[in-house]
């Protein structure tokens, strides 16, 4: 299996992760802001922390996490695969890996997110890495907690 990493996104990576979007059913489309507009979104939020998501040396995906060291608070807020490359362990690897770096974090104590609840949807995904709902609905979204 090609090694799976997280990566600052340069000026000369920046497209390709962008078109990462374009590869998601039109389903998908509808769970998930287009890596254009959370990396826009990452340059006007203090709190955000971005990465692209890596198979060896081609991009596969994208995640973005809210970190707020202060109080603590540690939100998985957007997260995608590319179609082409769902299916073959790059999202586990990719979370085991956004775990760690949580989990390094001062005072980490819970990795939260929200999905919303739909046939294809990320929820057994998210299930299935230990996160729990919590029973509470954000902006129509199901919130998950994953105790680190």
């Amino acid at each position: 299996m090609p090694i799976v990493s997280l990566r600052e996104i340069t000026a000369e990576t920046v497209r390709a992760v962008c078109r990462l979007s374009d590869t998601l059913s039109d389903a998908q489309r509808r769970m998930v802001a287009p890596n254009a507009v959370s990396i826009a979104q990452a340059h006007y939020e203090k709190h955000a922390w971005f990465r692209a998501i890596y198979a060896d040396d081609s991009p596969v995906g994208f995640v973005m996490l809210y970190e707020d060291p202060e109080k603590p608070e540690y939100y998985l807020w957007r997260f995608m695969i590319a179609a082409p490359f769902q299916k073959m362990g790059y999202g586990r690897e990719a979370m085991r890996l956004i775990i760690d770096h949580v989990r390094s974090q001062p005072d980490a104590r819970e990795l939260t997110t929200s999905c919303v609840e739909e046939d294809g949807g990320p929820l057994p995904f998210y299930e299935g890495l230990g996160f729990v709902r919590t029973g509470d609905i954000d902006d129509g979204e199901t919130v998950l907690r994953l105790i680190l």
